[in-house]
């Protein structure tokens, strides 16, 4: 297994681009005009802005968004002192993992310096590039002098981040395994093996959560830190620690302690010091990559211990991913001159509050999990948490504006929220507007699976968001075990409950039957499939008006339920085809593909209804459409029969007279570039970038859908149906939570009338 990665390593460290980062323009330079904005003559004006006003620098460049990761590669974890060539790789990947969780832009720098006035002098000059300074890997008792200094001459934030990172995210999950456990922190007796950077740093995070400094007992590589021990001489840090004990020996120290910090080496703990330990103690054994004492060896002795590690492949992984990006986000979202202790203790607080709630469905997907709640096995939230961000800047930057260090303080914290969302639903911006319209008027949507956990997270999310009133099909029973496991919050008397096994279906059955009898259909036959087949149930609801809207698809292959759907609910008055439309939201703006899910080759009518129709619903997402005829024809110069179809369909929107920008046949490039459209199409009469692109078949739109989503970083909205007569959406099996949120949304306002 180590042959296999260090192969798959050094593959993944060597394939092109060479490391993990690369620098990309953020502004296009395509024409002359580009080139002359980005760099001279128009450079210029934002120049002298910053000359005249420095706090301008965040306004017209990266600054505010950009940090250094800097480090001398004296004690890179698991590695020791390999020198800052050896660190690179470490650095670059710890930049990857702010650019990833946050957003925030970061540039590597390792220092070829081990001294402190060295070091200090070839960072500090480096305040005019950087919005923050993330100090890396840099061994102890140095980190403590060059942190100190730096924080004293640089008028912004430095953080150490083995050190506070590490205290930070410890100081979470003690807080919370205290609450668990019932004991209060001021009482506690705590024993710390490692006297380094980040145990001295926990410890000190930990006083100012309340512990006492008389209740800690720190122990280095030479036993218990006490009062005149002899031998070398102890630094300040050490000091602080240096109390009257008698303890002389980790194994002292460890008899009766309720906390244990482990900062130090492999197997440091033996399951008799375990023992040993006061009742319901709490371990948070976080060498790495193994541990001072391993859970499995705790669990021989004890079975009230709560434990965690650094390592991932055990529960309560102590990770600095859940702090440095987001207390950094908050810093520089404030432009805070500092990160000082309020803001660490505010970092603490949010993070221990997320393991209080319910994990996301993101991730109960990366970690394979069906549910996750606060407990002795989950006393901090897990890395791929995406409401990190939502919860921990906030607090941060408030801290930071709280005691005076923020230079750009946050006027509305909500806006700030929901400008932060950004990083969590990338559907955000083009949702915003649909949640509002939904949550004027909330409609009762039914959803067919309703004992599926993806729909059960959505019921909750949608009744704490109120834009609907969920529906559930389902056994009553199976669906309150099913929250209760789940740690939902979600209220039995919030959500109605529908369950063919404990109501009388036969009027279902009868409108079933009325519906589709003379397609051979007998009424037993109808009322079997009513109980049987939730997706018929569910429109058979919404046929009668027992409720507004229908969602159904996260079970089944999505011809079932649009074969139901077609024999139920059927087509709006004037429309000949049912089709569907997709949003895609990509990093260069949002573009709509149709039909991506129903008719496998329309022809130019129904192409010419599907624009009208997607049109109508872009317009209702507040979206003005844009729409492109696509083909493997441009304007003509290839003729085919699927280019004729589009060309014939562009022909018939004409003769409609419809209120939209619209041409065709031509190249998805051309659609998506008025340059280019100028130069083979100069006289079209769409304007600018097309953003609802029509497909000649259902192949067409369905590659370019999974394909767009896949290479282009994009999230897809959708499936959204079209030219049904009732609001009624067939999801796709493998959409997300926040997927089925934004659909509910959508049949909200669908029901509403306004799509």
């Amino acid at each position: 297994m180590k042959d296999q990665l260090t192969r798959d390593a050094l593959e993944y460290h060597s394939a092109h681009p060479k490391g993990k980062l690369q620098v990309l323009p953020s502004k296009p330079m395509a024409t002359q005009t580009d080139l002359a904005l980005a760099y001279s003559p128009g450079v210029a004006i934002p120049c002298e802005r910053i000359a005249e006003d420095p706090s301008l620098a965040s306004e017209y460049t990266m600054r505010g968004n950009l940090v250094a990761v800097i480090s001398n590669g004296t004690a890179v974890l698991g590695l020791g002192n390999i020198g800052p060539l050896a660190s690179k790789p470490v650095m670059e990947g710890k930049a990857a993992l702010f650019k990833k969780f946050s957003g925030i832009d970061v540039f590597d720098i390792e220092v070829d310096a081990e001294d402190v006035d060295t070091f200090c002098n070839a960072v500090r000059p480096l305040e005019p590039t950087f919005g923050g300074i993330n100090l890396e890997d840099i061994k102890a008792p140095q980190c403590f002098a060059i942190e100190k200094r730096l924080k004293a001459e640089m008028n912004i934030p430095v953080f150490h981040d083995d050190q506070h990172g590490t205290a930070i995210v410890s100081a979470a999950a003690t807080l919370n395994a205290l609450e668990l456990v019932g004991k209060k922190i001021d009482e506690v007796k705590i024993t710390a093996n490692g006297a380094g950077a980040a145990s001295i740093a926990c410890l000190e995070l930990l006083i100012s959560f309340g512990a006492k400094r008389e209740n800690i007992t720190v122990c280095d590589s030479q036993g218990v830190i006490y009062k005149d021990r002899p031998g070398r001489p102890m630094d300040e840090t050490k000091l602080r620690f240096a109390g009257e004990t008698n303890a002389r020996t980790l194994d002292d120290a460890m008899e009766n302690a309720d906390v244990f910090l482990g900062l130090s080496v492999a197997g440091a703990v033996t399951k008799e010091m375990a023992a040993s330990m006061a009742p319901q103690p709490i371990i948070l054994a976080m060498a790495n990559p193994e541990p001072e004492i391993r859970p499995e060896v705790v669990a021989e002795v004890r079975d009230d211990a709560i434990c965690a590690t650094g390592r991932s492949d055990y529960p309560n992984q102590v990770n600095n991913v859940l702090c440095f990006p987001f207390i950094f986000r908050g810093a520089l979202d404030c432009g805070a001159t500092e990160i000082n202790e309020e803001m660490k203790m505010a970092c603490a607080r949010a993070i221990a509050a997320m393991a209080r709630i319910e994990a996301s469905d993101v991730v109960l997907s990366a970690y394979g999990a069906d549910s996750l709640s606060f407990g002795p096995d989950y006393i901090i939230p897990k890395p791929f948490d995406p409401r990190l961000i939502l919860e921990i800047a906030p607090a941060v930057a408030k801290a930071a504006m709280d005691t005076g260090v923020a230079t750009r303080p946050i006027a509305d914290m909500d806006a700030y929220r929901e400008q932060l969302s950004r990083f969590v639903y990338q559907s955000g911006m083009l949702m915003k507007p649909v949640f509002e319209k939904a949550a004027r008027d909330p409609k009762r949507v039914v959803f067919a699976e309703g004992d599926s956990v993806r729909v059960l997270h959505t019921a909750q999310q949608a009744i704490t968001a109120g834009i609907a009133k969920p529906v559930l099909i389902g056994s009553e029973s199976a669906i309150s075990s099913k929250i209760k496991d789940l740690g939902l919050v979600l209220d039995m008397d919030a959500i109605e409950v529908v369950d063919p096994d404990a109501i009388d279906l036969t009027v279902y059955g009868d409108t079933l039957h009325d519906l589709v009898g003379r397609s051979g259909i007998t009424p037993k036959e109808a009322l079997r499939g009513v109980r049987n087949d939730p997706s018929v149930l569910a429109m058979c609801l919404l046929q009668r008006g027992e409720v507004d809207a229908a969602i159904a698809g996260t079970g089944g292959r999505f011809g079932h339920h649009l074969t139901r759907l077609e024999g139920i609910i059927g087509h709006a008055d004037g429309v000949a085809e049912l089709s569907t439309l997709n949003a895609l939201v990509l990093p260069s703006g949002t573009i709509f593909i149709a039909d991506t899910y129903v008719t496998p080759d329309p022809t130019s009518e129904e192409i010419a209804e599907l624009a009208v129709l997607a049109a109508r619903t872009l317009r209702k997402l507040g979206q003005e459409p844009k729409v492109a005829l696509l083909s493997n024809s441009n304007f003509g110069d290839r003729p085919s029969p699927s280019s004729r179809k589009m060309r014939a369909a562009a022909q018939l929107l004409s003769k409609m007279d419809v209120d939209f920008e619209f041409d065709g046949e031509m190249h998805a490039d051309v659609a998506l570039s008025e340059t280019l459209r100028n130069i083979v199409m100069p006289s079209s009469p769409l304007r600018g970038r097309a953003n609802l692109l029509i497909m000649p078949n259902i192949d067409a739109a369905h590659i370019a859908l999974n394909l767009l989503k896949t290479l282009g970083g994009g999230v897809s909205v959708g499936p959204i149906m079209l030219g049904a007569s009732k609001p009624v959406h067939i999801v796709s099996q493998s959409i997300t939570v926040r997927g089925l949120l934004n659909m509910s949304a959508i049949a909200v306002v669908d029901a509403q009338g306004a799509i």
